[in-house]
């Protein structure tokens, strides 16, 4: 086995798995992935890079299938799931079939949320991932942290969160269904975990009408009251702005999207 597969070979070892493709990295978190063959099962092995993505792997493993990919197996660093087989919801949006991507979305998330017979993961509050929106100081981000402090402040319907729904972590499992993956895992408000649709999959879906349809669509499907919704997508943008500005890339999806919301 050649080098990038070296930290693997303890776990296609000990789960008898074959390799199907490459090593990828993940640029955010730096976690691997390796395409693997678990006896007739393609699947995918994890290895995490963070405390964040190993609790990550802990949720996805407490949903049990319903709403996320099914895990096959877990120790340490490693995490085996099933693999994504179908299709994807970024060319469906970009087929002009958006309000069928959203609508599978809310489906997602909705499973997710759905009541379980036993007590979640310990996972931090939603609080602390606004810190770099509440601490910022950019005179432009003024309504958006106002908004974050009063929503965090009175929450409602707390659950377990994945936190970072959008199209790019929702694949098409086959006869399985659509199903997350990488949770970041958060307990919040409930109606968090739809924010973060609205400025995905590209900047060519943050227009005023796309945004509006989509308000109405995920409100009605989620039964979440739409100004509420709306303020929570309009403090996600400003948070989005704001870790724009800690890492330096570019914040134009995340100003479009506060800008549409800023004029309404």
């Amino acid at each position: 086995m050649g080098d990038d597969l070296k930290d693997f070979e303890p776990w296609l070892a000990l789960w008898t798995l074959v390799p199907e493709g490459d090593v990828m990295s993940m640029p955010v978190t730096r976690s691997r992935l390796l395409p693997v063959r678990a006896g007739d099962k393609a699947a995918m092995l994890k290895l995490a890079h963070s405390a964040d993505e190993r609790r990550g792997g802990s949720i996805m493993a407490w949903w049990g299938g319903a709403g996320a990919a099914p895990i096959l197996a877990a120790q340490d660093d490693a995490l085996l799931m099933v693999r994504a087989s179908g299709g994807a919801l970024v060319p469906m949006v970009q087929a002009g079939w958006d309000e069928a991507a959203t609508a599978i979305l809310c489906e997602v998330v909705a499973r997710l949320h759905a009541s379980r017979g036993s007590a979640p993961p310990t996972a931090p509050p939603l609080d602390k991932l606004f810190d770099a929106l509440i601490q910022s100081a950019d005179p432009s981000l003024g309504r958006a942290r106002d908004l974050a402090m009063a929503l965090l402040r009175s929450p409602r319907d707390l659950v377990l969160l994945h936190g970072d729904i959008h199209h790019g972590n929702v694949l098409d499992f086959g006869a399985l269904g659509w199903l997350a993956i990488d949770p970041w895992g958060l307990v919040g408000e409930r109606a968090y975990d739809y924010a973060n649709i609205f400025p995905n999959p590209d900047l060519a879906s943050v227009t005023p009408d796309r945004v509006a349809a989509r308000l109405t669509q995920i409100a009605q499907a989620a039964d979440l009251e739409p100004a509420r919704l709306r303020s929570w997508a309009h403090a996600h943008a400003g948070l989005s702005a704001a870790w724009h500005a800690q890492d330096g890339t570019d914040p134009a999806t995340a100003r479009a999207m506060l800008a549409i919301l800023e004029a309404g």
